[in-house]
């Protein structure tokens, strides 16, 4: 419930305050005068699209404030955006600037569509827009829903769920199938590749080994003269004329062997010639034994060349090197290994497509059948709410047709109307007038309104007057029985019906134009007369004295 508004330099409102009744609420005024600021200023607040225009000439901001009731169900959503609660009630806020608005619930700056989403289902708003959607099968389709309750809405979740969950599987299986030849040729070429790998049988390593290998044997004379030279340096030979480096170590140790005893100082040089000489001695053994293994053998080499070739030729297609080619080749064979159960996983999904079109047609039955059972009870209803409104023999029905399953269900809903005897039925939007499809609409919302909502209604009475408007009236205040209703309207016999009556008022400084709202008091019967009449003499006043009398509101 709306307990309060306030708007600021919105249209022609400089600013202006109301506290609409928790029943019903009529705001009224002249043409022009900016009484449709306050549809528009709720109409903001439930997330309607800011447009810049809407700031009052002069002004840099435009400001919407209204303090709502916060159902129960939402109550723990709105904390958990940041808001703040008091008494069940948060403050709605929307700022117009030039290129920017804000939206705020209780203090909490919220993403647009989340704010929309949770306000639009606070307050209700009925504008001529929504006259228009009405007359549309998919409004219809909602208005039938929304009264057939849970035994309907309940299936069509289901249906919903299972209709999203088709969509994804027939995307996914169309995909596959589409690529069928593509992956078909991949496979191919990666089975090629493996078994080329395969038939090499590459070791980790391997290449890097075999390259040392071939670089030994193809240098072998090489590495034999560079050995045998530095074992002649070391130890010698029995045709070499120069000393070798053992025999002048030997030379010095024998030398100072005896000096060193003398002389303690000399030992220390004395034992790193003992240790070079060691040293010295396990190096010559060393080339010699190296010399003893170095031999030629081309029948290895050629082997090892034939091998290299084989690695190389994985390596231009694989890979840098022998390790590179061995990672390519295991995430080959888990891609071929899914590439091979792609056959599978198709038949698995052509097997769920079948099973969730079972399912869908299964709850596209019942959604039909409930929405049968409730159009006939809908009908009745609605039939007993436009008799008053003088449409005593109005014919409101739904035709429900089977169609391709869609989003919502295998049926095509049309509302039809017929306002006379032997007039057959034709869609709504078409055969309707202006005022017999505001009166449908006041009907409908009559019957499906549920207690607590907020509803606004702007232009609710067009095309309507004299006793029809009347009925429109008590309509109105039956609704607002167990709702919040705002009413804005131009006719005095629907205002008269209001628990609370604004008046919103237009003056003019030369320059600017502005308008202020407030609340009519004991002056009422004076302003409706006016309303009726453009007059407010006794007869006038009279008038509209009995007039709300008949309301209630005497």
């Amino acid at each position: 419930m709306l307990s309060a508004l306030r708007i600021v330099d919105l249209g022609v409102i400089g600013e202006a305050e109301i506290e609409p009744s928790a029943g019903f609420t009529a705001v009224t005024g002249e043409t022009g005068a900016g009484k449709t600021m306050v549809v528009t200023g709720l109409s903001l607040l439930t997330g309607a699209k800011a447009d810049a225009s809407l700031i009052r000439s002069g002004a840099q901001r435009a400001l919407v404030e209204g303090r709502v009731s916060v159902p129960d169900g939402d109550l723990a959503t709105v904390v958990d955006l940041g808001a703040v609660v008091e008494d069940g009630e948060v403050l709605l806020s929307r700022q117009l600037t030039p290129g920017r608005s804000r939206e705020l619930i209780g203090g909490a700056q919220i993403p647009a569509a989340t704010a929309a989403k949770l306000t639009s289902e606070w307050i209700t708003i009925h504008g001529q827009m929504e006259q228009v959607r009405l007359g549309s099968e998919a409004r219809q389709r909602e208005i039938l829903d929304t009264f057939a309750g849970a035994p309907v809405l309940d299936v069509l979740k289901r249906y919903k769920e299972a209709y999203a969950e088709r969509r994804s599987v027939a995307a996914e299986l169309s995909e596959l199938e589409a690529q069928a030849k593509e992956r078909a040729r991949e496979l191919d070429t990666l089975t090629f590749s493996l078994e080329e790998i395969e038939a090499v049988d590459p070791q980790p390593g391997e290449d890097v080994a075999l390259a040392a290998q071939a670089q030994r044997l193809q240098a072998v004379d090489d590495l034999r003269l560079a050995a045998t030279e530095a074992l002649t340096a070391l130890a010698g030979t029995d045709y070499a004329e120069d000393p070798d480096a053992l025999s002048l170590v030997a030379a010095a140790k024998k030398a100072l062997e005896s000096a060193a005893d003398t002389d303690p100082l000399l030992k220390p040089a004395f034992e790193q010639i003992i240790a070079a000489s060691i040293s010295l001695s396990d190096a010559a053994s060393e080339l010699s034994g190296y010399l003893g293994s170095l031999e030629a053998d081309p029948i290895r080499l050629e082997h090892i060349s034939a091998r290299l070739s084989d690695l190389q030729g994985l390596t231009r297609k694989y890979g840098d090197n022998v390790d590179a080619v061995l990672e390519w080749s295991g995430q080959a064979a888990l891609r071929a290994a899914e590439l091979s159960g792609t056959d599978e996983k198709i038949g698995k999904l052509r097997t769920a497509l079948e099973e969730l079109d079972g399912r869908l047609a299964g709850l596209a039955a019942e959604l039909s059948e409930g929405r049968k059972t409730a159009a006939a009870e809908l009908e009745k209803r609605a039939a007993k709410e436009l008799a008053p409104l003088a449409l005593p023999d109005a014919r409101l029905s739904f035709s429900i047709s089977g169609t391709e399953l869609g989003p919502n269900g295998g049926d095509r809903i049309s509302l039809q109307f017929s306002a006379n005897p032997g007039s057959a039925p034709g869609p709504l939007a078409k055969v309707a007038s202006g005022g017999e499809l505001s009166r449908v609409r006041l009907a409908l919302e009559v019957v499906l309104a549920e207690p607590g909502q907020t509803f606004v209604f702007d232009e609710v009475d067009a095309g309507i007057g004299g006793q029809v408007a009347l009925e429109v009236g008590r309509r109105l205040k039956r609704l607002a029985e167990h709702s919040q209703v705002i009413v804005v309207t131009h006719l005095a016999q629907v205002a008269a019906f209001a628990d609370k009556h604004y008046v919103v008022s237009k003056s003019n400084d030369g320059q600017v134009t502005s308008s202020s709202i407030h609340e009519v008091g004991e002056d009422r019967a004076e302003v409706l007369a006016t309303m009726m009449s453009g007059l407010n003499d006794a007869a006038a006043v009279e008038h509209a004295r009995a007039l709300l009398a008949e309301a209630g509101n005497s």
